[in-house]
C-alpha cells in the first residue's frame, strides 16, 4: 500500500519538476489504508517539506506503523537536492527517533549529521563507522549507510549501537543504478513484513538489489532504472 507525498516529472536524465501534496491529504491517505488492511512494516521515502515530515511522523506514531524503515530520499541520482532546508531538522526531531532502521546514502548521511564535506569524504570503513555513530545519536534503533565504495566493492555499513556489520557486493556500473537505494530499503521493508529479523532482511535485500542492477535493461539515455522484476522467482 502506498501514500503519495510528491508527484514528479522525471526520466533517466533527471527530475524536471515536482508537486508536493498537501500534508493533511497525505495523512488521510496513510490513515485510510492503515485503517483497512494490516500494516506489517512501513517505509518512508521522499518527504519534501517539514510540514509533510510532521504529518507523516504523526500518522506513523498514531497508527503504530512499525517496524519503520526511514529512507531519507533527499537528492536525485545526479545530486540535485529535492527537499526544503527545514526538512533535516524536522526529520531529526519527529521521524528518525521512531525508526527501526535509518538508511541514508552518503549525501544524505552528511546532511543529517550536519557536515559540509563532499559525499566522497566517506571513502573508507573507518570514515563510514564514524558517520554511523553520529547518525545513531539521532535516535534511530539501527543505522545502515548505503553505498560506501571500498576498492571494487560497494558496502552498506550497519550499526546498532554496539557492533558494525558490512554487507558487500561487487561494484556495478553506475549507469544501471537508478532507484537502487529505494529498491534496497523497499526490499528490507518487505523482509520485515514477512517476519524476517532485521539482519537477514538486509542481507536478502542486498542480494535482491544487486540482482536488480545486474538485470537492468538499459532503457533511457541517462541512468537506467534497476530491474525490480529480477526480484521475482523464476517459474519452473
Amino acid at each position: 500500500m502506498t501514500a503519495i507525498t510528491t508527484v514528479t516529472a522525471q526520466n533517466t536524465l533527471g527530475v524536471k519538476g515536482s508537486i508536493d501534496l498537501e500534508p493533511v491529504f497525505i495523512r488521510q491517505q496513510i490513515e485510510t489504508v492503515a485503517g483497512d488492511i494490516q500494516v506489517d512494516a512501513c517505509k518512508t521515502g521522499l518527504l519534501a517539506t517539514a510540514a509533510i515530515v510532521g504529518a507523516v511522523a504523526d500518522a506513523i506514531k498514531d497508527n503504530k506503523l512499525i517496524p519503520l524503515v526511514v529512507d531519507p530520499a533527499m537528492y536525485t541520482k545526479s545530486g540535485v537536492k529535492l527537499v526544503k532546508d527545514d526538512v533535516v531538522e524536522a526529520m531529526r526531531k519527529w521521524l528518525i527517533p521512531q525508526a527501526t532502521l535509518l538508511a541514508p546514502n552518503l549525501r544524505e548521511t552528511l546532511l543529517l549529521i550536519g557536515s559540509n564535506a563532499e559525499a566522497d569524504s566517506i571513502n573508507s570503513i573507518a570514515t563510514a563507522k564514524d558517520a554511523a555513530k553520529r547518525l545513531k545519536q539521532l535516535g534511530a534503533k539501527n543505522v545502515l549507510i548505503k553505498g560506501v565504495q571500498v576498492g571494487s566493492q560497494m558496502i552498506d555499513l550497519f550499526f546498532d549501537g554496539r557492533e558494525f556489520l558490512e554487507f558487500a557486493a561487487e561494484k556495478l556500473p553506475r549507469e544501471k543504478t537508478h532507484g537502487a537505494g529505494s529498491a534496497l530499503t523497499a526490499a528490507i521493508t518487505a523482509g520485515l513484513a514477512n517476519r524476517l529479523e532485521l539482519i537477514p532482511a538486509i542481507d536478502q535485500a542486498k542480494q535482491l538489489t544487486t540482482m536488480a542492477i545486474q538485470y537492468s535493461d538499459g532503457q533511457g539515455r541517462g541512468v537506467t532504472p534497476v530491474n525490480v522484476l529480477a526480484f521475482a522467482p523464476k517459474k519452473k
